[in-house]
């Protein structure tokens, strides 16, 4: 699988471009906004995008899902349904932050842990990690030992739990028991900052 990291929205949010290298269907993950930076980044890659995959409802990483989804008639994947009430308050996000005004949206199909997607030939495990928020959900390619982990964990960091609904406990519990044991060797693309391995952050992570 290909990934191409494409920056966005004024908190440098990791959205990401995943494609099967032998068929070219790709997913984007986490469009927070600036829509031509994706759509260039989509051509570049001469890709077919099919999905939108959405790890958890903050507007960084949410805020052009409803755009992107209604122009290209795209599916919207995930996140799970406790993130419910995320999604329901985009528009007071989108204020509160101060991004453009982002249209609520509900999705073609919410995600349970233990789930699996198709992106092309690449097979995509759903691992639900709570605590960021309640639904938040990784995306996690075995055969390539990439995670997408939006803000769960980052290189040197954990995601904030002082959000409605945020559990310093649950995710805590998210890291150690759903993805450390996924192997030290697994990469991973967080939502904000560089890439990063679960071996790395067991040994330098000073939160976890």
């Amino acid at each position: 699988m290909n990934y191409t990291i494409i920056p966005v929205t004024p908190f440098a949010q990791n959205c990401t471009l995943l494609s099967c290298d032998k068929t070219s269907v790709a997913a984007i993950v986490d469009p927070g906004g600036d829509i031509p930076l994706i759509e260039n980044a989509i051509r570049e890659a001469r890709v077919s995008l099919e999905a939108i995959l959405v790890t958890h409802a903050h507007i960084d990483h949410v805020g052009a899902v409803s755009e992107l989804a209604g122009k290209y008639q795209l599916p919207i994947i995930g996140p799970h349904r406790k993130d419910q009430f995320w999604i329901d308050t985009l528009a007071e996000q989108s204020k509160m932050f101060g991004f453009p005004t982002s249209q609520t949206f509900t999705p073609d199909r919410w995600l349970e842990h233990g789930e699996q997607l198709s992106i092309g030939e690449t097979t995509i495990k759903v691992i639900h990690c709570p605590g960021h928020t309640p639904g938040h959900v990784v995306y996690y390619s075995p055969q390539d030992k990439l995670a997408i982990v939006g803000d769960v964990i980052f290189a040197g960091s954990i995601g904030r739990t002082d959000f409605p609904q945020g559990s310093h406990d649950d995710l805590i519990l998210s890291i150690r028991e759903r993805l450390l044991p996924l192997g030290d060797d697994i990469k991973f693309i967080p939502g904000h900052g560089p890439m990063s391995s679960f071996g790395e952050e067991k040994r330098n992570n000073p939160f976890i």
